[in-house]
């Protein structure tokens, strides 16, 4: 059995929470949170962009910290899950290893690559895992475009335009701070420029343009270049109303299929039976002017996630899916389309 100590209870804290209960082989047995009302197990404040609220937890069987060097102090722990605001992962991350810990840390692994850096570092020096929540990974619909790349039933892919987009998130105090977190550039566009380097390695350049706010990068759309591959672009940002809280999507063009697949929050009132709505279901759409559904996996993505953590730290095997070192390439390369934003250049990728 996988013990699990999650240090932070916010969305994502409890997001994992709910999702751990479900992992075979796996429990949770400690949180960290200076929140007394947290302690107790009303996570009712707790609200997100997607999924419902954090409801009232019973605890029982659980240990409650109120500092992260308790929970590391606990031997029986095996596996920490860092939920925390992402400056600081770093601080956390360290500490937690240097404890002999193996560490699953939410996205993005940092703010900054050198940050990671020291966090893979840590890891290598302490030989304890390190994993990234790069959950895009195992999105049931996400999962199944890999499968269909890999597969070639629709030959070669052509091309590929993805989009994230959210209302400005004023749920959390932390994820609001768009200054103190990176803004949607680093902690909602990771998502998709991680997903396309998991399909098709690192790009040769990136070029992208985007709306400044200053200390962050509000909204930005971007090009991968791969050279004798596929066209490749994703658009990110908080700029939707708040009528539309959360959508994300993919078109993939084949030589012989279109795929589409889109999910967004919509409020009250919205009949998809009438065509109102963004979200679309995983749809092929043949030369024959056919479409037909497939049936992506049924595993809900964290569960997914966090279940192969587990088996990972069981076995002792690092992760060939949610490495530190994926996490930290991907981040490089969403530092470079910031660099291609404010000079308006194409920027080569090492």
């Amino acid at each position: 059995m996988v013990k699990v100590g999650i240090a932070g209870i916010g969305f994502m804290g409890v997001t994992h929470f709910k999702a751990w209960e479900e992992v075979a082989g796996a429990k949770v047995t400690a949180i960290c949170t200076r929140s007394e009302k947290k302690l107790s197990g009303d996570w009712s404040d707790i609200q997100g962009n997607f999924g419902g609220g954090g409801g009232v937890q019973d605890l029982a069987g659980v240990a409650r910290c109120r500092e992260l060097r308790e929970l590391l102090a606990d031997p029986s722990i095996d596996l920490v899950d860092l939920c925390l605001p992402t400056r600081l992962h770093p601080e956390a991350a360290v500490a937690a290893l240097e404890q002999g810990k193996h560490v699953l840390v939410e996205k993005p692994i940092a703010l900054t690559t050198a940050d990671a850096d020291r966090m893979i570092a840590a890891a290598e020096a302490n030989g304890r895992l390190l994993m990234v929540a790069q959950v895009l990974r195992f999105w049931p619909e996400w999962l199944w475009l890999k499968q269909a790349i890999e597969g070639g039933d629709y030959g070669e892919l052509v091309g590929l335009n993805l989009r994230r987009v959210i209302s400005m998130p004023d749920w959390s105090r932390d994820v609001a701070d768009l200054a103190a977190n990176g803004g949607p550039l680093i902690d909602l566009h990771i998502h998709d420029v991680d997903f396309i380097l998991y399909l098709l390695g690192k790009p040769a350049q990136v070029y992208a343009t985007g709306r400044n706010a200053g200390d962050y990068i509000n909204y930005v759309a971007a090009n991968l270049a791969y050279p004798g591959g596929p066209t490749v672009s994703a658009q990110s940002g908080a700029v939707t109303m708040k009528g539309r809280m959360f959508q994300h999507q993919y078109e993939a063009y084949f030589e012989r299929a279109t795929v589409a697949f889109g999910e967004a929050s919509e409020p009250a009132g919205i009949d998809p039976a009438l065509k109102q709505g963004g979200s679309q279901v995983l749809t092929v759409y043949a030369p024959d002017g056919t479409a037909s559904f497939p049936k992506p996996p049924s595993e809900p993505a964290f569960n997914a996630q966090l279940g192969h953590a587990a088996r990972c730290v069981e076995r002792g095997e690092p992760s060939p899916i949610i490495g530190a070192q994926s996490a930290r390439d991907a981040l490089a390369v969403v530092e470079l389309e910031a660099q291609s934003v404010l000079s308006g250049r194409v920027v080569d990728v090492p």
